[in-house]
């Protein structure tokens, strides 16, 4: 089915519109709506299979991967944890580690590519906080901000400013300006820095870790256990079996014959074949089980062999593919090579058999643990082992060499610019992968799929509005309603058109759409065009108001916990203070430009 090339802009727009409206509402996961999107316009021709395709050979992503890859390596087979720990030694309170954290990271990414800088900081960040009871969301989205506002410092900091650069080379212009863009870089870093220390970070979510929750309520667990059929509890009332002043746990109902028994009387009598299900933490339920009592595991949790095994905790992930399942559903045992024998949830009482209760995301399990288990949750990334603690060996002395040719390498490929940013990376990589740095079970633990299929799918749909010609039937509207005013305003507009091409289509796709309409108006009108071109360096590089705009953003956003409604809260005025710094800043550069008309 193939629509006229008319309405194929507007379209576009209604469907983008529909789609960032189920992800604020969260009533589809941002990659699954992403992926809707695409398969409409796909469905529609507005996009063809090359240009879905498109994004899975794309540099930027093979970028992106590369550096998650390499940066987990790093942290896995070094302790870098020790020189940030030393840098942020000083900062005592939350306020303080931010500002201290932000101004170096911003610093830090004006020399280095501010994707590394997030992919690397982010682990120390999310351990930082949980370890001095700051929200780890609290902490990520500065994190991200941080980088992108340093990242304009200089040319080699973003993406933004290397793409737009191209574009200005090949038009025969004068590359941008360096004094340019740390007079005005300075100011939007410095600007944006001190409003989210001192005023910004109260519209920071305040989402509570997981694991936090967890070590505060370990008492709502519910573990099912069988009363074995040579049990001396047998034809025991509850009181005289010794279940009713249980230390740390207590017997909360009793499964007969099909039949639930809640609450228990001090003299129900204990039958045989009775399920009983105990609520406590998990140092006194397991104390219980071993006390000779006769209860016992249900029998797919009693075939793992106690020499054999494990007791594990662990945390059902936010976006997992078993929630919504019960426990019976999920196939747990075969997926994970793991029984599941207890279920925690944070505030809620939960009841039944422990194979027909539905799993919900932030349920916490206890589990009786295979060998072949550590393997499969690298795998499936549905759940996070709990004080999981993978011990660091000490690098040997190849080690040592490896690390010194990776970062003899880094040095001259990136700065000297020997080689661009992604063969740069691929030699790294293959460094490490010799040196034995870096395992096929790394890769597999390190990726996230939802975060490839966002990264894909947005490529797609950024070219469907560049395609469609709804990115640039947008911008020219905004421009000719506003260059009747002058100068300044024609500024103004495309700062805003870019912009808001940022947060749908990502800092490249905006660039690329507004660019020939900025050289246009400087050439229809005999003037200088640098600052609009500036103009729409920092209007795509503020990309704060949505998590998909910037790979930076979507980074933090699954270890933050973040949604959609968080971005917009804070990202909204921290873009309006960048982009009217970062315009007043350009008045004052290029102030003969603007002289009224």
């Amino acid at each position: 089915m193939f629509m006229a090339e008319a309405f194929q802009p507007y379209f576009v727009l209604i469907v983008l519109s529909l789609t960032f409206a189920l992800i604020y509402l969260e009533v589809l996961r941002p990659s699954v709506s992403f992926l809707l999107a695409v398969l409409i316009f796909t469905i529609t021709g507005i996009l063809d299979t090359e240009h879905v395709l498109a994004g899975f050979s794309n540099s930027s992503i093979a970028v992106i991967i590369l550096l998650i890859v390499i940066t987990a390596a790093i942290r896995k087979n070094y302790k870098i944890e020790l020189i940030f720990d030393l840098v942020f030694k000083k900062a005592k309170t939350y306020r303080n580690f931010l500002i201290r954290m932000m101004a170096q990271v911003a610093i830090l990414s004006a020399m280095i590519n501010n994707t590394a800088v997030v992919a690397l900081m982010t682990p120390y960040v999310y351990n930082y906080g949980r370890k001095n009871n700051i929200a780890p969301s609290k902490l990520l989205i500065p994190l991200s901000y941080a980088t992108i506002m340093g990242g304009m410092l200089t040319l080699i900091g973003t993406s933004t400013t290397l793409v737009l650069n191209g574009f200005i080379t090949e038009a025969g212009l004068h590359e941008i300006r360096f004094n340019d863009l740390i007079f005005i870089g300075s100011a939007v870093t410095i600007t944006g820095i001190a409003f989210i220390v001192f005023i910004g970070f109260k519209l920071l979510p305040n989402h509570t870790d997981t694991l936090q929750d967890f070590s505060k309520n370990k008492r709502n667990y519910l573990i099912e256990t069988w009363l074995d059929k040579n049990s001396p509890l047998i034809n025991q009332t509850v009181i005289e079996a010794g279940l009713r002043n249980l230390q740390g746990v207590y017997l909360v109902e009793i499964q007969r014959q099909g039949q639930m028994i809640s609450p228990i009387t001090p003299h129900e009598i204990l039958q045989k074949d009775d399920v009983l299900f105990f609520a406590g933490d998990t140092t006194n339920i397991m104390d219980l089980i071993n006390e000779q009592k006769g209860l016992i595991l249900p029998e797919k949790a009693s075939d793992y062999h106690q020499d054999k095994t494990e007791v594990i905790e662990a945390v059902v992930a936010g976006f997992s593919s078993i929630i919504g399942k019960t426990v019976k559903e999920s196939n747990f045992r075969n997926r994970y090579d793991a029984a599941i024998i207890a279920i925690h949830r944070n505030g809620e009482k939960i009841s039944g058999k422990i194979g027909d209760i539905e799993i919900n995301p932030g349920d916490v399990l206890l589990l009786f643990t295979g060998k072949d288990f550590g393997n499969r949750v690298e795998l499936y990334k549905d759940i996070y082992v709990i004080n999981k603690v993978r011990e660091i060996a000490e690098p040997g002395r190849k080690k040592y060499y490896a690390i010194g040719l990776i970062l003899l390498g880094s040095i001259v490929l990136l700065i000297t610019k020997g080689l661009a940013l992604f063969p740069s990376l691929l030699i790294i990589f293959t460094i490490m992968v010799g040196f034995g740095l870096i395992s096929v079970q790394d890769i597999r633990r390190e990726l996230d799929f939802n975060l490839i299929g966002i990264l894909v799918f947005s490529l797609a749909i950024g070219q469907a509005m560049i395609l469609s010609g709804a990115g640039v039937m947008v911008a020219e509207w905004l421009i000719g309603l506003l260059s009747p005013f002058g100068r300044t305003a024609i500024l103004i507009g495309l700062i805003l058109i870019t912009n808001l091409l940022t947060s749908l289509i990502g800092n490249v796709g905006a660039v690329s759409i507004t660019f020939p309409i900025a050289l246009g108006i400087g050439q229809s009108m005999g003037i200088d065009p640098s600052p609009y071109f500036l103009g729409i360096a920092y209007a795509a590089s503020a990309a704060f108001i949505t998590p998909f705009s910037y790979q930076t953003n979507l980074l933090v956003y699954g270890p933050g916990g973040y949604n959609l409604k968080d971005f917009v809260r804070i990202g909204v005025p921290v873009t309006l203070i960048y982009l009217t710094v970062a315009f007043l800043a350009l008045l004052v550069l290029y102030n003969k430009v603007f002289i009224p008309m």
